[in-house]
């Protein structure tokens, strides 16, 4: 095969499955792929990360240019024998992260000058250097170098800025190196904006790309914001592609896209909340800080097989949260990979079973806010 390859297996309405094949395996879609930001998940191992269920982690290039750079992991084998990860990897381009790097960075035609925010040293990526550096890492999902736009910029901006990402996805795709089973995907930008989020989708799909993704969400938008973008930009992306939703999301934002034909997630969040003392769960999100676990000798999720689980009560994993001990977090964050990856899993089997809309209605039932505690 040539780049990637992508089959879509069954469709309910908007929704479908499919199965993506990589040079280091296969991706079952709609897929959670955990963020691995540093060459790691957070508080997790590779072999627990993949006992979850997760086939694709992410991983960052601002941050592994940075420290301990391209080069290095190049000469130790490629990010997946460096991390021992052995199943596909999709690295971001890093312009997120730049993006977010307002007051130290400069940005014209050529790429983005900024300052680490590591040591204050002076590093340009440019279009080709973010592919360069991909390669170097053994990525077998490239993403494009874009640029994100803020919440309040004016449509003139964002217009400004939707061709300038369109103009670096070509230069991308021209420095990209075609080989069997690695990919490249192009991100869609326009903000808030159907027009121009058309114009982006159509100016992509004109230079080609393995994989279409949606970029510049989850910035503060909101999530009636969010879908209604989606249901505008999704109707532009080829149906024989992935479609990646980027950075995304709550449980619930998982649910909404993959309904309007979303196939790719990522997001800090299980991890995050796993070391802030969340939970997710079938019945809703629990906070372990609350003095209403500390004697409760129950599961976090009594339908959940993950470790934290089977063996631990919300009473003992409290103690441990209101102890500071790693342990909470290691056992709070490995629960909430293991439900992110049930729940992609139950959606996979709900589109299968053309019954996806009755999964939707049942998840939304049964998702409960943790009444207010008084803290210990």
């Amino acid at each position: 095969m040539t780049g990637l390859t992508y089959e879509v297996l069954n469709k309910d309405n908007l929704a479908r499955t499919g199965r993506l094949t990589t040079a280091h395996g296969v991706i079952d879609t709609p897929v959670f792929m955990p963020v691995g930001t540093a060459a790691t998940v957070k508080a997790m191992t590779p072999e627990a990360v993949a006992g979850t269920g997760a086939q694709c982690i992410l991983s960052n290039t601002y941050h592994l240019m940075l420290r301990p750079g391209p080069e290095r992991i190049k000469k130790l084998g490629g990010l997946h024998t460096f991390m021992n990860w052995p199943g596909p990897i999709l690295t971001d381009s890093g312009g997120y992260q730049v993006w977010s790097l307002a007051d130290l960075r400069n940005m014209d035609e050529n790429g983005v000058e900024f300052r680490s925010h590591l040591d204050g040293s002076v590093h340009l990526l440019s279009p080709e250097r973010a592919i360069e550096i991909q390669h170097l890492l053994g990525s077998d999902i490239t993403m494009v170098l874009d640029e994100c736009t803020s919440l309040d910029a004016d449509m003139d901006e964002v217009a400004r800025s939707m061709q300038l990402s369109l103009r670096w996805a070509e230069r991308c795709k021209a420095a990209f190196a075609e080989r069997d089973g690695y990919g490249l995907f192009g991100i869609v930008q326009g903000g808030l904006h159907d027009d121009l989020r058309a114009q982006s989708a159509e100016g992509l799909k004109d230079i080609g790309f393995d994989g279409y993704a949606v970029g510049g969400l989850s910035v503060g938008e909101g999530q009636d914001a969010m879908f209604r973008v989606l249901d505008g930009v999704v109707e532009h992306l080829p149906e024989d592609r992935p479609r990646y939703l980027m950075g995304v999301g709550k449980p619930a934002d998982l649910v909404g896209g993959v309904l309007r034909g979303i196939d790719m997630f990522d997001c800090v969040l299980p991890t995050r909340s796993g070391r802030t003392n969340q939970a997710f769960t079938r019945r809703g999100a629990l906070n372990l800080r609350n003095a209403q676990h500390r004697e409760d000798p129950t599961p976090l999720d009594p339908e959940c097989a993950c470790p934290a689980c089977s063996n631990y009560s919300r009473a003992y994993i409290h103690h441990l949260v209101k102890a500071k001990e790693i342990l909470g977090a290691v056992l709070l964050t490995w629960h909430n990979l293991q439900y992110y990856q049930d729940l992609m899993a139950g959606m996979r089997q709900a589109i299968n079973d053309g019954g996806l809309e009755a999964f939707a209605s049942d998840f939304h039932s049964k998702q409960k806010e943790e009444p207010a505690e008084q803290m210990e």
